[in-house]
């Protein structure tokens, strides 16, 4: 499974015994109140610009996949477990104490959209994926778990729920499948900035009409977003996935063949190279790992054959180094400016 891939869909995610999950549940809500009581000011905790502001958006109650979470006061205490969360909580001011890594490189305060906002400070590291270490959690004191990019189960929300505050998934999409707007508002409510959020959202959205307005041609021309890290597998991104999104939001049509592909609740079809023929498109962007990956691909004979690589249609964009496919692959009111900066001129270079 690669980068940026949903994790295959699974029973469970990784839980404490009965016994310790009690334990952990009594020792956070005897620490935190449940998450109900205003938590004492934390050395390094964030301080809000306007108290009097945002004190008056409490209580809130978001709803999500779950049910629904009612928030009594502006938490300070935040810990992020959807995959890119943390960026919509940067982007309104506050540092998570607590996230899961993606990348598994824990670059928290590399990524050069999140740099200066988590400027000496990082994060706990309290699971990878949707595996979650309860303890960690527990022990961060969190008044506040937002899990928006995220497969959350039910009994991880239960759990979790005993100490701390939880707003889970969006409802009403799949897991993973939530617009970056949607995640975002959810977000922001749960903060109490809800009118902060519409300023960012707005401002992301405008980024991408200019873009638009510039390359109005994009409209008219398909692409497709895919990857393969195994000689002879390769996997081509829905229209649920945020690199798809990202794309699609910059102008151009998605190929609906490749969401026809997928299994139910992936965000990517795997295809042969016998199947490669469903990336003939105007424009393919592959976002690989190495150059060796890049060799490979190139020298597959199946694809030499496609028109998209004999007219140099094709692009081939690394997930780090720069990080411009980690960019949009979070598609974040943080990473989308620098994937945007990053993206449009090579997009530009191609005939």
């Amino acid at each position: 499974m690669s980068l940026g891939t949903r994790p295959t869909p699974r029973s469970s995610g990784r839980h404490l015994p009965g016994v310790a999950l009690a334990a952990v549940a009594v020792l956070a809500l005897s620490a935190c109140g449940g998450g109900t009581e205003k938590a004492e000011p934390k050395p390094g905790a964030p301080k809000s610009t306007d108290a009097t502001t945002a004190s008056s958006a409490f209580p809130v109650t978001v709803e999500h996949k779950y049910g629904s979470t009612t928030i009594d006061e502006e938490p300070k205490r935040i810990v992020t477990l959807g995959l890119s969360d943390q960026d919509a909580v940067l982007a309104l001011g506050v540092k998570p104490v607590g996230a899961v890594d993606w990348f598994k490189e824990a670059p928290y305060g590399k990524w050069p959209w999140t740099k200066d906002k988590w400027g000496s400070d990082k994060p706990e590291i309290v699971g990878e994926r949707d595996e979650y270490n309860i303890e960690k959690i527990a022990a961060l004191k969190p008044d506040l778990v937002v899990a928006q990019y995220s497969g959350m189960k039910k009994e991880q929300y239960d759990t979790l729920s005993k100490f701390t505050k939880v707003v889970a998934q969006p409802k009403g999409v799949p897991d993973y499948g939530a617009s970056w707007q949607v995640m975002t508002r959810q977000i922001g409510k749960s903060l109490g900035k809800a009118d902060e959020t519409e300023k960012l959202i707005e401002g992301i959205d405008a980024r991408f009409e200019a873009v638009r307005g510039k390359h109005p041609e994009w409209a008219q021309k398909t692409l497709a977003v895919a990857d393969s890290f195994e000689a002879g597998k390769y996997s081509a991104f829905t229209k649920t996935d945020p690199k798809s999104i990202f794309f699609q939001e910059l102008g151009f049509q998605l190929k609906p063949e490749i969401d026809t592909l997928a299994k139910p609740g992936w965000n990517v079809a795997e295809l042969s190279a016998e199947k490669l023929n469903v990336l003939d498109v105007d424009r393919l962007v592959w976002v690989t790992s190495s150059t060796d990956a890049n060799t490979r691909i190139k020298a597959e004979p199946l694809y030499k054959k496609l028109k998209v690589n004999q007219e140099k249609r094709d692009l081939f964009v690394p997930y780090q180094d720069p990080d411009i496919g980690a960019a949009f692959s979070f598609n974040t009111v943080l990473s989308i400016p620098y994937a945007i900066d990053e993206i449009e001129p090579l997009l530009t270079a191609v005939k």
